[in-house]
């Protein structure tokens, strides 16, 4: 992982293709990604043929995105949706998802995303473990509105999930 500003790290690739490898994209999947970032993995999304719906919380990070991805040429800009807000709110809007993966360490799995997600739906979540160092891999599928199966999977290091907006340049 490495800076991208404003306190934020890209993922490394590895982890972006482990992340993507448990959602088990299917073309025209509608995804919702909480941590734009530096948009890479919604970029890898795009190109497994997702439609991407991308929060970022960051201001400079989510202006960054809007002024300068059409120039990256890595996914085709027409399947990504950029947002700025707070992750832990999700889209209600434009729910429900077949699909949601969060890219930073979640205190706990958030309930207004478990909402947005369709019936038969894939969560892809790093969950801070007991030591609170760092975020067991979860894929969480929705069974019923009020059922969930659980996989728990490796072990990894992200920045934190935080809630609200930062207008921080």
């Amino acid at each position: 992982a490495f800076s991208i500003g404003a306190g934020q790290t890209i993922s490394m690739p590895y982890t972006v293709a482990y992340q993507s490898s448990l959602l088990q994209i299917k073309p025209m999947d509608k995804v919702l990604e909480i941590g734009t970032g530096s948009a890479y993995q919604a970029s890898v999304l795009a190109q497994l043929g997702a439609q991407v719906f991308t929060i970022e919380r960051q201001k400079s990070l989510y202006e960054l995105n809007i002024k300068n991805y059409p120039l990256q040429g890595i996914a085709p800009y027409r399947f990504i949706k950029f947002f700025y807000g707070d992750g832990f709110l999700g889209l209600p809007t434009f729910a429900p998802f077949n699909k949601i993966i969060i890219t930073a360490a979640a205190p706990f799995v958030p309930e207004a995303l478990l909402k947005q997600l369709q019936i038969g739906g894939v969560m892809v979540i790093p969950v801070d473990d007991a030591s609170g160092m760092n975020q067991s891999m979860k894929r969480i599928t929705k069974i019923s509105e009020t059922t969930f199966d659980e996989e728990i999977f490796d072990t990894f290091n992200f920045v934190p999930m935080l809630n609200g907006t930062n207008l921080a340049k």
